[in-house]
């Protein structure tokens, strides 16, 4: 269930009359992409997975969408000379596939306003910290060494900083007496399965939203059934 961190409520946005068409990007094993996967064939997410691009010809997550005979293509940043002509090749891509929503799942790559630009606000992340805590890379073992008691995940559209975008929702982490760097990890990671496919459902149902932030403050915030603010996503 959710937890609002506001308190107005309105009528959702009608549901769209398809399933939300994914390009997912991904640069290793990909078992964020396994639980989108997942949520699609046990109708949790009424979604399709349209096209799955890799900058790693040897990333798992390819071979993932090929036993689904979904397309997974290879476009290798190192043959492109700066970042903004390999986002150019990754759009053409995506828009060639009619995609809605791209969704990063562990694609290593910081996006520049090509890309950003011709998906505004549809382009969702996940992060395994409770940001704007521990951004950028190694996130779990920042926490652990910083001696948090709570982690966590968040879902965040992306904007052009890194993990600063509007956050969507959250899933808290408790750190256990017992725990380990390894062991925190695995269950932040079994966190962000859940997380990200009941993220992706909102937004197919047409419940998520972003408006601008307020005066002075240019960081734009998220909507959610008309309620402002990051949510927190409760597994009993």
């Amino acid at each position: 269930m959710t937890s609002p961190l506001a308190s107005t409520r309105s009528v959702p946005p009608p549901r769209s009359a398809r399933p939300l068409r994914l390009g997912v990007l991904l640069s290793g094993s990909g078992t964020n992409f396994q639980a989108i996967l997942d949520a699609i064939d046990e109708q949790r997410l009424d979604a399709k997975v349209s096209v799955v691009i890799s900058n790693v010809a040897s990333a798992g997550g390819l071979e993932r969408a090929k036993r689904k005979d979904i397309p997974a293509i290879v476009i290798d940043h190192r043959r492109y000379g700066n970042r903004k002509d390999f986002d150019a090749a990754v759009v053409e891509v995506l828009e060639g596939h009619g995609v809605d929503y791209v969704v990063l799942a562990g694609f290593m790559r910081v996006l520049t306003n090509v890309l950003l630009d011709a998906f505004p606000t549809r382009v969702v992340n996940i992060h395994p910290a409770l940001l704007p805590a521990f951004p950028g890379l190694n996130a779990q073992s920042q926490a652990f060494a910083y001696g948090v008691r709570v982690a966590g995940c968040t879902v965040h559209f992306v904007d052009a900083g890194t993990d600063t975008g509007p956050i969507i929702a959250q899933a808290v982490v408790p750190v256990r007496n017992d725990d380990d760097d390894e062991s925190l990890r695995q269950r932040i990671l079994r966190a962000e399965h859940k997380l990200l496919p009941t993220v992706l459902q909102w937004i197919g149902e047409g419940r998520v939203t972003a408006k601008p932030g307020p005066k002075g403050n240019d960081r734009a915030r998220v909507v959610l059934d008309g309620v402002e603010g990051a949510f927190l996503f409760d597994d009993p």
